[in-house]
């Protein structure tokens, strides 16, 4: 895509679009030492946190009618799902399949899994969803931050209810947060997945900057809104992950994998670097050229222009009053899409990686070049590193790909 277009049109929607949903809003029974969304109960103040009624049957109906794929993905996260109940998902595919018109459908969940029984997952299972677990890694990483009110680790209730999922034979992944220390233990904690029976694992950032007067004013004690000046130095929460402590995180693991792991194991980074390396579109929006197309609904119906961007000047209508294509196609969504590429810093656009990273997720996007320009991402460094280290084999896996030959023949070559 020309920058021209992009100056013109913004993101393109004739594809399909994607909404997050929080069905139960930011309400959960964790209390994550560094969750960004608890917080966002100051903002909504007092509510009934639950998307139910017409206003869940209106969604329902209207993204179906919206999409022109075949295949509609639903994204039910949190806060967290599950504490709506199993009966409430429930009506969901029964609602899916009243509107889904020749659609095929397919739901995926995030949560904590630590309200996963045997109904729950016999109900994932029947459905097909696809589950997102949250686990940090090892009892003692993960109960680090991932903690109940009382301050008692999740981790022996987050791994029972990773037993269900197996033994029901749902799908699902696991999502990892690396704050500041766990970036330290990134073998240790890839090779618990690996003998946890966890296929495929995200390795999620954890980015937080201090709160500025916007943040305080909303209430917030931390999480300060990406519409903040940018301030040109990364100030930190202290639980935030180091930059090149991240990109050594991800260096590490992807030794372990290479030599024993390609085509057996599936981390999000390696997935979407190879995409890259063979000169495909990449599967994340962090890490494409324009953004916009991946938007956030909350519980009362209100569409936000991302998750990362729940604030109220990112507010762009409620669906129990817009339709999609009214929300998706406002100027307002896509001169924020088109932002992403518009805004870069020369230092990023002379960048050799500037194919597969794209300057990372506009959140992210707050300290200064080394020449001073602003914009520039605060997992700069780490990536660099990062994708320096991979360049040689990434080249081979993709050099085997186009030749029609699996890239896990790199694994008897080395």
């Amino acid at each position: 895509m020309s920058m021209e277009k992009v100056q013109r049109t913004g993101p393109s929607y004739n594809q399909a679009f994607h909404v997050m949903v929080k069905p139960a809003g930011p309400n959960c029974n964790l209390r994550c030492g560094y969750c960004f969304y608890l917080e966002k109960h100051a903002i909504f103040g007092q509510q009934r946190f639950v998307l139910s009624g017409d206003v869940l049957e209106k969604f329902i109906a209207e993204y179906l009618r919206a999409q022109t794929v075949e295949e509609v993905t639903f994204a039910w996260q949190g806060g967290e799902p599950t504490l709506l109940g199993v009966d409430y998902f429930r009506n969901v595919c029964e609602l899916q399949r009243k509107y889904a018109d020749g659609h095929k459908v397919q739901n995926t969940l995030q949560t904590n899994g630590t309200l996963l029984d045997d109904e729950w997952c016999e109900f994932l299972a029947k459905e097909q969803f696809l589950v997102g677990l949250s686990l940090d890694g090892p009892r003692d990483i993960h109960d680090r931050y991932r903690f109940y009110a009382d301050g008692r680790g999740s981790h022996e209730e987050v791994m029972r209810g990773l037993r269900l999922l197996k033994k029901h034979g749902v799908e699902f992944n696991a999502l990892a947060c690396v704050p500041r220390e766990n970036a330290r233990e990134g073998v240790r904690i890839y090779r618990f997945m690996r003998e946890a029976g966890v296929r495929y694992i995200q390795f999620i950032p954890i980015i937080e900057r201090k709160p500025d007067p916007r943040a305080q004013e909303l209430g917030l004690d931390h999480g300060t809104p990406p519409s903040a000046e940018n301030r040109g130095e990364p100030d930190v929460e202290p639980f935030t992950v180091d930059a090149a402590e991240y990109g050594a995180f991800l260096n590490a693991i992807y030794d372990d994998w290479i030599r024993r792991d390609v085509g057996r194991m599936f981390v999000n980074h390696f997935d979407i670097a190879l995409n890259a390396w063979v000169g495909m579109p990449p599967p994340l929006c962090c890490n494409a050229k324009v953004c916009g197309s991946n938007v956030a609904m909350e519980h009362d119906g209100t569409v936000y222009t991302c998750d990362h961007y729940v604030y109220p000047e990112y507010a762009l209508g409620n669906i129990a009053e817009l339709t999609w294509e009214q929300i998706i196609h406002q100027p307002k969504q896509q001169e924020f899409g088109a932002a992403k590429f518009l805004d870069l810093p020369q230092y990023c656009r002379d960048c050799p990686w500037m194919f597969v990273c794209h300057g990372g997720c506009p959140k992210h996007r707050f300290i200064r070049t080394p020449d001073g320009e602003a914009g520039l991402n605060y997992l700069c460094e780490g990536f660099r590193a990062f994708y320096e280290h991979i360049d040689p084999t990434m080249r081979r896996m993709a050099e085997l790909l186009r030749a029609k030959r699996s890239p896990a023949e790199i694994m008897r070559e080395l």
